[in-house]
């Protein structure tokens, strides 16, 4: 497994994956969304862009995937739409890059002989928990078109492998935060607009628990999937076995910046009640056995990391904290 392709490298953990494989001695192809402004989203703030293959396109063209599949040893697909608000108003175009996107990828990675490949899942297809903590054999339930398009993704993605041997593991990690996560979610929503200085600052629904993990640790168990032969054709979580709410989680926040911030509810921020998921608390016990696999970062530490790269204006200015992102 010596040439990698990174799907949505663009992205909040597809950027600091692309980071971790280079430093791991990987040489990596990095697919960001193609755009007319030659951006390629938060790969421009990596620190090691030179030893980078960038490649702009996207996994809604099945040709496409086959021409950037070419000559690579395994793919990491973490090319998705993932903004639970936006799947409401557009479900479409979630079937269209999560569902096609991934058949798109796995057709080609079929077709190219490629060695391993990992699809990315998430925490969010378990909906609400019905047992805690929960395990890779909890019941799938789609309380969001997100979710439902990543149960959809996965399953295809599994056919693959029950088809046709493409050696493919699903790894759906929990609830990863860090620096350069969008401030739709909720860490980065509080961060941003303390560190900006807001005496009220905007949220939703504050009861709900998750299991948070550094994006670093989920890094981590990314790559210590793919490197294990024992994980081909598994499901697998990456989580830290650890949960708390999003309440406390604004306290320790609160606690940590010294800010005596007020918050308020903003009702276009709450769920539809069905839709929203009110436990998620990550079993990790078969990737700990699978792979030896220990996350590294408690919830102080990953927090703490994670305001500092805020608290820099150069990344600060990145951030719209007036404005809801869906």
């Amino acid at each position: 497994m010596k040439n990698i392709l990174v799907t949505g490298a663009d992205g909040f953990i597809g950027s600091h994956l692309t980071e971790w494989l280079v430093k791991k001695g990987y040489k990596v192809k990095a697919l960001s969304y193609y755009n007319s402004f030659n951006h390629w989203g938060w790969l421009e703030d990596v620190s090691c862009l030179k030893d980078i293959e960038v490649i702009s396109g996207d996994i809604r063209d099945p040709r496409y995937c086959m021409n950037i599949t070419k000559d690579v040893d395994s793919v990491f697909n973490l090319a998705a739409l993932i903004a639970i608000p936006y799947s409401y108003v557009a479900p479409d175009s979630y079937i269209d890059t999560n569902i096609r996107g991934t058949v798109n990828l796995c057709n080609a990675a079929l077709e190219n002989n490629i060695e391993r490949f990992i699809q990315t899942s998430t925490s969010e297809v378990y909906g609400t928990a019905q047992y805690v903590p929960i395990d890779e054999k909890h019941p799938l339930q789609a309380q969001s078109p997100y979710s439902a398009s990543k149960i959809s993704s996965d399953a295809m993605a599994m056919s693959y492998f029950n088809s046709f041997d493409l050696p493919l593991t699903i790894a759906r990690p929990f609830n990863t935060y860090g620096p350069r996560q969008s401030a739709r979610a909720v860490i980065p929503t509080i961060i941003s607009q303390i560190a900006s200085g807001k005496k009220e600052i905007m949220l939703g629904d504050t009861s709900p628990t998750r299991d948070f993990n550094y994006v670093l640790d989920t890094c981590h168990g990314i790559l210590s999937l793919a490197e294990s032969e024992k994980c081909v054709g598994e499901v697998v979580n990456i989580g830290s076995n650890f949960e708390i709410s999003v309440g406390d989680t604004l306290n320790l926040i609160k606690e940590i910046m010294k800010s005596d911030v007020e918050f308020k509810v903003d009702p276009a921020r709450i769920r539809p009640e069905k839709s929203e998921v009110n436990r998620l608390w990550c079993d990790n016990t078969k990737i700990k056995n699978l792979t030896g696999f220990e996350p590294q970062f408690d919830i102080r530490a990953g927090l703490e990391s994670t305001i500092e790269w805020f608290k820099n204006p150069e990344n600060l200015k990145k951030y719209k904290v007036d404005i809801y992102n869906v």
